[in-house]
């Protein structure tokens, strides 16, 4: 099978933190422990009239694609409860085809 992975793009993110609830919930994790990780860079004045603002999304070492979801044919929780779209698991080589513009990335782990 070929490596599965996670895109996300950075430029849809909208910061709500369901990536990070429904990845807690999915893990049973405790307060202060996260398989993902929401991160706010910003808000700071590029100049008159555009600011920079972002919600970066970022996988810790707990995450692992949610592998008992997979195993049942599920989306990883945070693919399946992310309200931008901003998300999607497959596998690598086809998620790189679509990451063609800044502000994308792409998370594996390993097997």
């Amino acid at each position: 099978m070929a490596q599965q992975g996670l895109l996300i793009d950075y430029e849809f993110c909208t910061g709500c933190h369901t990536c990070e609830m429904a990845c807690k919930v999915e893990k049973g994790l405790e307060e202060g422990e996260f398989g993902i990780k929401l991160s706010q860079i910003g808000p700071w004045k590029l100049d008159d009239d555009k600011w920079e603002w972002d919600f970066v999304p970022l996988p810790t070492q707990r995450c692992d694609l949610c592998k008992d979801r997979l195993a049942v044919g599920k989306v990883p929780a945070c693919v399946h409860h992310c309200q931008a779209l901003c998300m999607e698991f497959g596998p690598v080589e086809e998620l790189a085809k679509k990451a063609t513009k800044p502000r994308v990335v792409i998370f594996t782990v390993e097997e």
